[in-house]
């Protein structure tokens, strides 16, 4: 590096946001996610020993995945290349296996190869490395937002050790602000600022568990608010509420943590707790989740989860889906409000879907015969077939029931649908009880 490029990365450095002017360079530096940089941890003992294998990092934003390979970057001895998978291509990653290739040969440094978005590598791009991983010539690091297991190709995760980033404590939030404001060297001490404890508290927890997003806040505070008399920047809750105005809400409508979403919105609702699935319903919304797709679970949970133990539960949910069709938001969620809380409330039974899967067990694996006397006989020459002969039509009996024979005799005794005790299936239940018993 010459004269000018020193100067050039120093400049760059001091102008470099706060948050990536925070980094930490060492291990003992880094803030939160205990539960894999403890000192007792693999992925610690691993970095200080330099012996890593490949690694995927997953989290959400503001976690510490760049962060940490950052420090891997400062304490492994092999030579650390970093891309981002956004705008690099395959070109790109052909030069850098390239060059693990001669350093490896030629003087028997490894090669770490940090991909950012690594999720966003189409399946031919993250192929094009698995050979590579598998021989050695790089050392993979992966950092992705999204679910690797739904995004990262399967011999790729197999060959790489995976660990999950979680979102930082509301006091890993607060050592990370008191640090930035007062360190004089990579932080902003030199502006004298003075964070009070309530705008503390109030950063820390709005940041919801990102990092950036609390660094970025308090940089903006600190250089949009003049001194004081006494010579100092105050940074007021008044102040800081303005900086970071809305909690960042961790759902991406295409990413992992919306399938984690719904999954707790159905569950809730499976499980009774209308405040639970309307609490959910508005983390969705808030998000911009299309209110049509919203609308579809509802109406899949009406019939999945309570089934005939309350009828009207479909009924509502499906009039709410053409409902908020017609109104759209913001009006929408008053009505997948109701529709949600409505399916929360009824009584539960899966006994429709206990049905289903059990006779498409059976269709599957027994071939049967429509009984005769149940085949269709609205055509002339029905009896020289022996069709429709001996049927009994229902509506002549008691009840508008008789016993006949209906199951192919290949499954003859099978039973499918066996209606619960709650709700309106206990009604069902009885009316097939009586009326099966009282018929001759």
């Amino acid at each position: 590096m010459d004269l000018f490029e020193y100067a050039k990365s120093k400049t760059q450095e001091k102008e470099s946001p706060l948050a990536m002017r925070m980094r930490p360079a060492t291990l003992d530096e880094v803030v939160g996610q205990r539960h894999i940089l403890g000192k007792d941890k693999l992925l610690y003992r691993a970095i200080a020993a330099d012996k890593l294998s490949s690694l995927i990092f997953y989290g959400p934003p503001g976690t510490g995945k760049t962060t940490i390979a950052k420090v891997i970057a400062n304490t492994t001895s092999a030579i650390f290349t970093q891309m981002n998978a956004t705008i690099a291509g395959k070109k790109d990653m052909e030069a850098v296996v390239q060059q693990a290739q001669d350093a490896l040969g030629m003087y028997g440094k490894k090669t770490i190869l940090f991909i950012d978005e690594i999720h966003r590598f189409n399946k031919s791009q993250q192929d094009y490395l698995l050979p590579f991983v598998e021989d050695g010539t790089v050392i993979l690091i992966g950092a992705t937002t999204e679910n690797p297991y739904f995004e990262v190709n399967g011999a790729l995760l197999s060959r790489s050790s995976i660990f999950e980033l979680k979102p930082l404590t509301k006091e890993d939030i607060k050592t990370l602000l008191q640090r930035a404001v007062t360190d004089e060297k990579k932080g902003m001490g030199s502006y004298r600022a003075v964070l009070e404890e309530d705008a503390l508290d109030f950063l820390a927890d709005m940041a919801g568990g990102d990092a950036r997003a609390a660094l970025n806040g308090i940089e903006l505070g600190i250089m949009t608010t003049p001194r004081a008399c006494d010579g100092h920047i105050h940074l007021t809750l008044e102040v800081v509420s303005e900086c970071i105005q809305k909690r960042t809400l961790r759902y991406d409508k295409g990413g992992d943590n919306h399938y984690d979403v719904i999954s707790a919105f159905i569950k809730s609702m499976r499980g009774s707790d209308a405040d639970a699935a309307v609490y959910y319903l508005a983390k969705m919304l808030s998000a911009g989740e299309d209110i049509k797709f919203i609308a579809r679970r509802i109406m899949i949970c009406a019939s999945e989860d309570v089934g005939n133990a309350d009828p009207m539960a479909l009924t509502v949910a499906v009039s709410a889906s053409l409902a908020v069709e017609r109104v759209g938001m913001p009006e929408a969620q008053i009505i997948l409000s109701q529709a949600a809380s409505y399916v929360a409330c009824a009584p539960k039974s899966n006994a429709a879907v206990l049905a289903i899967d059990k006779a498409m067990q059976s269709v599957r694996k027994v071939q049967t015969t429509v009984p005769p006397h149940l085949q269709d006989a609205h055509y002339g020459g029905h009896e020289k077939l022996g069709r429709g002969i001996g049927y009994q039509y229902a509506h002549d009996f008691p009840h508008h029931y008789v016993a006949q024979q209906y199951l192919p005799s290949e499954i003859l005794g099978e039973t499918f649908y066996e209606p619960g005790d709650l709700g309106y299936e206990k009604t069902i239940k009885e009316h097939l009880q009586k009326i099966k018993g009282e018929s001759p």
